[in-house]
C-alpha cells in the first residue's frame, strides 16, 4: 500500500514515515522544504533500513501536484502540509488562508481525478471553542480563535462536503493536541527553520545556548501557576495514531473525527521544569504578555480514539523532554 505523506519531511511527518515504513507500508513523501530539511530523508532510511520515495512538490502548485499523482499509483493520503503557528497566523492571516486552503483544495482535486479515496487529515485542537469545558471531546463546541485554527476547521468541512456530495472519498480527521519529543534514536525531531514557534524546540535551543532565553507568554491565566495548560503527547505516540487510523481506514467508509492526546494537562512551567531537570537548569525564561489566539486550558478527552482505534500513549512528560534534549544535542 503506497501512502502519500504531504509534508512528510516535517517534524510530525518524518515520525509518521518511520512508523509506516516499520510496518511495511510503502511511503511517498511530497514536501516543498519550506520548513523542513532534505537530510531528514536519510535519517528516516537510517532508522528503518528502508527507503521512502520523495518528490519536491508545493501543494499550492496544482501542476506540480498533478505530476506526482500521474507518476505514482497512490492508495491513501496523509495530509500534514501547511503553516502551523497560532501567533504567526494572527499576524499574517492571509498567508495562512492562502497556503493552507489552496494546498488542500488542490490535493482534493487530484485525489478525485486520480481516484484516490482514502485521506487522513492532520487537524488540530485549535478548532475548539475558547474556554470550552475541559477535557474536550469530538462533540465539543467549535469556534477557533486563530486563523490557523480556522483553516484547519475549514479543511475539515471541505473534506466532509466532498464526501456529502457523493464522491467516493473516505476520511479520518485527527485533531492533534500538542506533540513534543523526538525519536528515541535522536536522528529526527523538531528542528524548524529560523526561530521556533513551538515550545519544545525553543526550550531546546535555549538549553543548547543557541537562544538566550524563553519567553513564556502569559503568567496571569486562571491556572495553577498562571501559565497556559496544554495536552502534550509524544510525537511517536502521535505517529502510531496515524498507523492505527490508516488500518481503520482500510475497512471504514465515510467521515470520522478523533482527538489524539493524553487526556492530561501540563502547564508551560511544568514543561520547563521537567526539561530543566534533565538538562541541568539551562533553560532561562522570562514572562511576556499573552499571545493573541492562546487559551488558558486545552486538553483532550481521548476516549473515542482509545475505544475505536485502540490508541494509547506510552511516553511520560519526562520521556518527551529527554528525547527532545537528546535530539538537540545531536544537531550540528
Amino acid at each position: 500500500m503506497l501512502v502519500l505523506l504531504c509534508g512528510g519531511l516535517g517534524y510530525i511527518g518524518s515520525h509518521i514515515a518511520v512508523s509506516l515504513l516499520e510496518n511495511d507500508f510503502d511511503v511517498l513523501i511530497a514536501d516543498n522544504l519550506s520548513n523542513s530539511k532534505i537530510e531528514v530523508l536519510d535519517a528516516i532510511e537510517k532508522i528503518t533500513n528502508k527507503k521512502a520515495q520523495f518528490e519536491l512538490c508545493d501543494l499550492c502548485n496544482l501542476n506540480q501536484l498533478e505530476k506526482v499523482f500521474e507518476k505514482y499509483k497512490i492508495d491513501a493520503v496523509v495530509h500534514l502540509a501547511g503553516y502551523k503557528a497560532v501567533g504567526e497566523s494572527c499576524a499574517k492571516p492571509l498567508m495562512y488562508y492562502e497556503n493552507n486552503l489552496i494546498s488542500s483544495i488542490n490535493l482534493l482535486k487530484c485525489m478525485d481525478k486520480y481516484e484516490v479515496n482514502k485521506i487522513i487529515f492532520s487537524s488540530s485542537a485549535a478548532v475548539y471553542k475558547q474556554n470550552a469545558t475541559m477535557p474536550v471531546d469530538e462533540n465539543s463546541s467549535i469556534n477557533p480563535s486563530s486563523p490557523y485554527g480556522k483553516t484547519k476547521y475549514f479543511i475539515e468541512e471541505m473534506i466532509k462536503d466532498v464526501i456529502n456530495s457523493g464522491k467516493n472519498l473516505n476520511a479520518i480527521i485527527l485533531r492533534y493536541f500538542n506533540p513534543i519529543g523526538a525519536h528515541q534514536s535522536g536522528l529526527i525531531g523538531e528542528n524548524p527553520n529560523g526561530i521556533p514557534n513551538n515550545l519544545l524546540p525553543y526550550i531546546s535551543r535555549v538549553a543548547s545556548g543557541k537562544l538566550e532565553k524563553l519567553s513564556v507568554f502569559g503568567n496571569d491565566y486562571n491556572t495553577k501557576d498562571g501559565t497556559g495548560v496544554r495536552d502534550y503527547l509524544h510525537v511517536c505516540d502521535l505517529a502510531n495514531g496515524h498507523l492505527l487510523a490508516l488500518n481503520y481506514l482500510n475497512e471504514f467508509k465515510g467521515f470520522d473525527i478523533f482527538n489524539l492526546g493524553t487526556g492530561e494537562g501540563y502547564s508551560v512551567l511544568d514543561v520547563v521544569n521537567a526539561y530543566n531537570s534533565i538538562c541541568g537548569n539551562k533553560v532561562n525564561y522570562v514572562f511576556a504578555p499573552r499571545r493573541s489566539g492562546d487559551v488558558a486550558y486545552l486538553f483532550a478527552n481521548p476516549t473515542k480514539a482509545q475505544s475505536v482505534l485502540k490508541f494509547k500513549t506510552t511516553f511520560s512528560l519526562k520521556d518527551m523532554c529527554e528525547t527532545s534534549y537528546n535530539f538537540e544535542k545531536n544537531l550540528k
